[in-house]
């Protein structure tokens, strides 16, 4: 009988750092993980230690490791997925210069929307900058500063010493594969959201000298280019001889965390989607052309598949506001609080949510706790609970914000299913929310679609860096990933909670559009 293979996969998320060992079919076999704090700043600022990252990385692994799940010399790679749309400064060296501002971040706004403006605009771009950006890359930099242009306009204005001092600037999974390898590189889908590369063919990307110009960016200051499954190269000898691994053990590119998880769901086929709900959340799907909606931010763009393109849309934040309801309602350190949060907090928020009706008793919640990208793009709007009375409970407003999340997912799926020209049924869904029954339930039933939930949902960004270099490797092809893919349950759209949340959905869109001004200027210097 032929020996199964593994791979050690790294699956760094805003909330901390996973290492788990996955079969190269896809089994998860054991993993490891430890929290990585968050800094948040004034004025929209968001950044994480690199040093922490890398600790944790490195503290899971070896934790991880010396369990002995499996044989050793039965892992074949290394591969990582994580976080998308940070920039880590680093010198020649590679030492970070600074902390790495993260996708959350919003302070370099002001400087995209100097270099994205001109005389003759739409939703704030200069036409003609919009259609060269839409014809090579599929999409341009968003107007909230949070893409990584931004980050790097922040930096080249506000810290110029930095910039100076700076030899490259990498995305968090480029970092990570940097110190495993001391190469520098980035893969084509995690340059991506720089806006600076050539889109159209998918064979051929590579670095665009118009849109380096239009961004403000400085070719020598990025790394070169490898798609998802190329190998980098080998393990750091004393990295290898510290996790006890063979030193001639390769690293694969990998990819971000949207781009893995298409992947880990197993909808890899032209139009099968999955809904990731994490920190934050999206809705995408493989599909066969280059597209771009710009009034609603979703554009297909280069993803872990070298012949395919990924529609891509982001809810800000999703899971986090169960998060946020924890630490900041429920069990904030303040005068009030008399007791720790329970254990399995969320578990305890999911039999809540399933003793309360259907519809939250109309209480609705608007999940902008960071502003929007999807399907509008507003860094004013915030969270609100909304038609609260003397009758409601929180077991209502748990249930709403379970709700709220499922609200704009469905809003982002109408233009999604629109991009594509076609309805998305079933749909999988994986991450840390998925992992939650009622919350799969709330959203077949507020979507209207058949929700399948993949078995291990936690697991599919670290699976998905699997099977990428699994494919990588030769020891499979994306073709054959959906038939290693488990479906933990299928849950059915309930037609008795159809018309409360059609109903309710429709006042969610109002909210918004009734709304908006209010929150700009509440929220005008954001």
């Amino acid at each position: 009988m032929k020996t199964e293979k593994y791979v050690l996969s790294i699956d760094l998320g805003t909330s901390g750092s996973k290492a788990a060992i996955v079969s190269v079919h896809g089994d998860v076999v054991d993993f490891d993980f430890e929290a990585v704090p968050l800094i948040l700043l004034p004025d929209g600022g968001a950044e994480q230690k690199p040093d922490d990252w890398w600790q944790a990385v490195m503290a899971t692994s070896k934790r991880l490791l010396a369990r002995r799940s499996v044989p050793v010399e039965d892992i074949v790679a290394i591969a990582a997925s994580t976080q998308w749309a940070g920039t880590v400064a680093v010198d020649r060296e590679g030492n970070p210069l600074m902390n790495a501002i993260i996708w959350m971040d919003m302070r370099g706004a002001k400087y995209v929307k100097q270099v994205t403006g001109g005389p003759i605009k739409i939703e704030g771009y200069d036409v003609l900058k919009l259609m060269r950006w839409i014809r090579l890359t599929g999409g341009a930099p968003g107007q909230s500063g949070k893409d990584p242009v931004g980050h790097i306009l922040f930096i080249k204005n506000e810290h110029p010493e930095i910039y100076e001092k700076t030899y490259k600037f990498l995305e968090p999974k480029d970092y990570i594969n940097f110190c495993l390898t001391g190469r520098f590189a980035a893969s084509y889908d995690s340059i991506t959201d720089h806006w600076v590369t050539d889109n159209r063919d998918l064979s051929n990307i590579a670095y665009h000298e118009k849109l380096l110009k239009m961004c403000g960016l400085e070719r020598d200051k990025l790394p070169d280019l490898k798609r998802s499954i190329d190998i980098l190269g080998p393990v750091k000898k004393e990295l290898a001889d510290e996790l006890g691994l063979r030193q001639d053990i390769p690293v694969i590119m990998g990819s971000p965390d949207i781009q893995a998880a298409a992947v880990g769901s197993g909808a890899v086929g032209d139009y099968d989607g999955h809904l990731y709900i994490g920190t934050s959340s999206w809705i995408v799907a493989h599909v066969p052309f280059k597209k771009t909606d710009v009034l609603h931010g979703i554009a297909s763009i280069p993803c872990s598949i070298p012949d395919k393109y990924l529609i891509v849309n982001e809810q800000e934040i999703a899971g986090g506001t169960l998060t946020f309801l924890r630490d900041n309602i429920l069990y904030h350190k303040d005068a009030l609080l008399k007791e720790a949060a329970a254990p399995d907090i969320y578990k305890v928020f999911d039999k809540i949510a399933a003793d309360v009706p259907p519809g939250s008793n109309k209480v609705i919640f608007t999940p902008w706790l960071n502003g929007e990208r999807t399907p509008v793009e507003d860094n004013s709007v915030r969270a609100c609970l909304y038609n609260l009375s003397l009758e409601n409970t929180r077991e209502d407003i748990i249930r709403a914000f379970l709700e709220g999340v499922a609200f704009n997912q469905r809003w982002a799926l109408m233009y999604v299913e629109k991009f594509m020209g076609r309805r998305m049924d079933p749909i999988h869904m994986v991450g840390g929310g998925a992992a939650s029954d009622i919350w799969c339930q709330i959203h077949a039933d507020v979507l209207d679609r058949t929700v399948k939930q993949v078995k291990d949902p936690i697991q599919t960004n670290a699976r998905g860096a699997a099977f990428i270099a699994s494919v990588g490797l030769g020891y499979m092809t994306f073709e054959e990933i959906p038939q290693h893919i488990k479906i933990q349950h299928t849950f059915e759209p309930n037609p008795d909670n159809r018309q409360i949340y059609d109903d309710l959905f429709d006042v969610y869109l109002k909210i918004y559009k009734k709304n908006k001004d209010i929150f700009k200027q509440l929220n005008a210097n954001a």
